[in-house]
């Protein structure tokens, strides 16, 4: 499988009184606010790390259920919180919180098949930082 996916990013002003917006080829990200205030400090608006998490965990999710899929888990439910941290000018690391339930796994086997999706999926993969992972069974 191929494609290609396009977002873009509009930047008026200085760097940190000015303001942009970014949209994404499906519009669900229309004009999304972003700027200094809201990269740096709790502005209204998103920010490119924020997305990165939102990218991260949504990836990895849809990957961890095919993955469960195959070995025949089919009843889940996945919860992931990605924390991408951000420090001195770089994005350090990212952390994976995952909550799931999954009908007739066991603890060692969740972990076993997540810790595989953290690997293959691809975002993880595009990413140059540590990725750590902390998988709960419910």
């Amino acid at each position: 499988m191929k494609f290609t996916r396009k977002a873009n990013a509009n930047w008026k002003g200085t760097g940190k009184e000015g303001t942009g917006t970014l949209t994404t080829d499906s519009k669900v990200l229309k004009d999304s606010q972003y700027s200094f205030s809201t990269r740096f400090e709790n502005g209204v608006g998103t920010n490119p790390e924020e997305l990165i998490g939102a990218a991260l965990s949504g990836c990895f999710t849809m990957q961890l259920s095919f993955l469960l899929d195959e070995k025949g888990f089919t009843e889940k439910d996945l919860t992931t919180e990605a924390k991408v941290n951000f420090e001195d000018g770089s994005v350090t690391s990212v952390h994976l919180d995952l909550v799931g339930s999954v009908k007739g796994i066991d603890q060692s086997t969740f972990e076993e098949i997540a810790n595989n999706a953290k690997a293959v999926c691809p975002i993880s993969k595009l990413l140059n930082a540590d990725i750590t992972l902390s998988p709960t069974l419910k």
